[in-house]
């Protein structure tokens, strides 16, 4: 079996409940990323050519990857203007965390996962990536082909559950008895055979996903401790994935929903605004 797709993802930020910024003084991080970047098979022996190029365009030299928390402000725009520029189109689920600080999902906590927040988020991704390639694969080939997943390896979380929980949604969709239906992931473009997990400085996709999860957690968390910056994030407007037209709710999503029960001051609201939502309370 070949798969037609590869999507490489990456997080930023971390899924931490018991305690979240601002809430919390020390609490883990208000936001939690995940990214994917989306791509056809056939582009896959380029893409080390493709992040050396912005790489050595940006003149980095004392690193052999492309890592976005390392780049001046200028260089980071100009890296999210350069694989704005790529074959691929780009993901990003964006959870705030406030109205999730110290919950306890025990629905989610019977799937055998020591992280079931990072999981639940992943299940986001999964349902508007599978849609999009699902719906791309009839006419890119004829018939629906699978997607490989690389993950960017993170110290401390198992992956092999990972690939349980994606085989979970397969049984959960093959016996009708999927929780919440408002989207649900296109299993039949999954396998567990096509999962992966490596070191970011190892895979070239792997550090494209990286930009697109950083910029776009740089643009959201305008109360953190970082230089908050939407440009970047804007930059990656032409690759965002879009579902009829828009981005919102497909290639960038917020959660919670609706947009407003974030709670999200002005300066985090921008970047939303600029793909798309609203924050009128209906």
């Amino acid at each position: 079996m070949s798969y037609g797709y590869i999507a490489y993802i990456d997080e930023a930020g971390d899924p931490g409940l018991k305690k979240v910024r601002p809430i919390d003084a020390n609490g883990s991080s208000e936001w939690l990323v995940l990214s994917a970047v989306v791509l056809r098979a056939k582009w896959e022996s380029d893409v080390v050519g493709w992040v050396d190029d912005i790489r050595n365009g940006l003149g980095v030299r004392q690193r052999r990857d492309l890592h976005y928390r390392t780049l001046s402000p200028t260089r980071r725009r100009v890296a999210a203007e350069r694989v704005a520029a790529l074959p691929l189109r780009g993901f990003a689920i964006c959870s705030n965390k406030k109205n999730m600080r110290g919950y306890d999902n025990p629905r989610a906590a019977k799937i055998p996962s020591q992280e079931w927040f990072y999981n639940w988020c992943l299940r986001l991704l999964l349902e508007r990536v599978t849609s999009f390639c699902a719906e791309r694969s009839h006419r890119d080939y004829g018939e629906k082909r699978t997607i490989k997943l690389e993950f960017s390896r993170r110290g401390g979380h198992r992956y092999s559950q990972t690939r349980a929980y994606a085989l979970y949604l397969r049984h959960q969709q093959l016996a009708g008895s999927v929780y919440l239906e408002k989207r649900v992931p296109d299993t039949d473009v999954l396998s567990t055979d096509f999962m992966e997990d490596h070191p970011h400085q190892t895979r070239a996709g792997l550090q494209l996903a990286d930009v697109v999860a950083s910029a776009f957690y740089q643009a959201a968390d305008a109360l953190g401790p970082g230089n908050w910056d939407i440009e970047p994030a804007k930059a990656l407007f032409p690759i965002m994935a879009r579902e009829n037209g828009k981005h919102r709710d497909f290639g960038l999503s917020l959660h919670p929903t609706p947009a407003w029960k974030a709670k999200l001051n002005r300066d985090q609201q921008v970047i939303f605004e600029h793909y798309g939502y609203d924050f009128v309370r209906w």
